[in-house]
């Protein structure tokens, strides 16, 4: 005879044992991404969208002729950056960065002597690098199973590698000798890069690196607290089994097994290593699964092994980033390119509270010449106050420059992505 289990609710309602089942199933699946959040690694993967918009905003007006850009231009091109609103608004609110001006009743747009800087150390700082990215780009290639990949899946991670947008008439064409790209249909989409050349030397992971530096067998670093028994106990039990190189490939390896999953996780860890900031989208690296070999369920390994990675589902996107190449939220190496990128970053967030001040303080103008903002009375002096100012004491608090200073940094600072 059927019986029909029922669930109460906090509401004092009823839930069927169906309904009680989905929900189950429904916290399980969302379970699965459930890992201890880590405040500064969370800091890491605070996406400033204003930065990645002005990056692609300083790549149009350089590929422009005298590197200008007319505001009528950039506003067209708003819709692929996804923007809303007006391009002339965006721009002013970035003092330091760009120039605007008019001539000819139309507005155009350029780089400050400081931004114009700036994108001349990044291009001297790309000319320096290249045989480190054609390394990169080759070390890519010695992962997958053909040693070629589709250049439109790559063109989706080259910035995270630190390629230049035109690697491909950039670097490829100076390596005859270790690239060659194809096209077997004509279509633009099956556009590939092959490995002509396999190079031992740099069939070396990180791993093997430092476990080479260190004079040890190589081995996975584990990156968490003493507190986390289970997890370090899990940890301990895969690093016991002998470490499988990304570069060694895949013969004799089983989809699903415990050397498949070693060799899986040596392989992410060695793409992380790869990348500027150590980290990547979950999304993203699944578009190599043929190429990789990848588990369908990338996320439901890479969970398994918090000591080495820490996954995040920030602003709905799922990142995996490089526990070890962290010291709290600061990369412990930065790369070269990093860091003009980060100064970049500053010189754009200098311009933004510079606009956001001055729009303040105009503002407050307005209100106080409607009379919205009534003066407050002068306190009537008493005679410590004009001996302490005598003697050249301190006031303190909003008077004193360096409050200042911290006060208008929380006042106008912008952070929002």
């Amino acid at each position: 005879m059927a019986t029909w289990i029922y669930v109460k609710t906090p509401r004092n309602g009823y839930l069927s044992l169906c309904d009680a089942m989905f929900n189950f199933h429904l916290v399980r699946r969302f379970s699965l991404w459930s890992m201890k959040k880590d405040p500064d690694l969370e800091a890491v993967l605070h996406r400033n969208r204003r930065w990645v918009v002005n990056n692609q905003i300083k790549n149009i007006i350089m590929r422009c002729p005298d590197q200008v850009a007319s505001v009528k231009y950039l506003q067209k091109k708003f819709k692929t950056l996804d923007l809303q609103g007006k391009a002339l608004n965006w721009l002013k609110k970035y003092p330091c960065c760009f120039e605007v001006y008019l001539e000819n009743d139309e507005y155009y747009c350029g780089m400050t002597k400081r931004m114009m800087f700036l994108a001349q150390e990044e291009e001297s700082v790309k000319d320096m690098q290249e045989p480190l990215y054609a390394d990169r780009l080759a070390k890519l290639l010695m992962m997958t199973r053909d040693q070629r990949l589709n250049v439109m899946k790559l063109n989706e991670l080259r910035r995270n590698f630190g390629f230049p947008d035109d690697y491909l008439l950039r670097i490829v064409p100076k390596y005859p000798q270790i690239f060659r790209v194809v096209n077997h249909t004509g279509r633009r989409s099956s556009m590939e890069i092959e490995l002509t050349a396999w190079n031992p030397d740099l069939a070396i992971s990180a791993i093997e690196t430092m476990a080479k530096k260190d004079g040890r067998e190589p081995c996975f670093p584990c990156s968490l607290p003493p507190t986390w028994v289970k997890s370090l106990e899990r940890f301990e039990d895969f690093n016991s089994t002998p470490y499988i190189s990304p570069y060694s490939g895949f013969d004799g390896l089983v989809e699903g097994s415990k050397e498949m999953d070693k060799r899986t996780v040596g392989l992410v860890h060695e793409l992380l290593s790869l990348t500027l900031w150590k980290k990547a989208s979950i999304f993203k690296l699944g578009h190599f699964r043929r190429e990789l070999c990848l588990p369908e369920k990338l996320n439901v390994l890479l969970l398994k092994h918090p000591g080495i990675f820490y996954v995040s589902n920030r602003y709905q996107i799922y990142t995996v980033l490089l526990r070890e190449a962290y010291n709290g939220s600061e990369l412990i190496e930065k790369d070269p390119l990093l860091v003009v990128k980060e100064k970049f970053g500053e010189l754009m967030q200098e311009g933004l509270h510079e606009y956001n001040r001055r729009h303040y303080l105009l503002n407050l103008e307005k209100k106080r010449n409607r009379g919205m903002i009534m003066p407050k009375p002068e306190k009537r002096r008493n005679q410590s106050d004009e001996t302490l100012e005598q003697e050249g004491g301190d006031l303190g608090g909003i008077f004193d420059p360096e409050e200042r200073k911290r006060f208008y940094k929380v006042l106008f600072d912008d952070n929002t992505p």
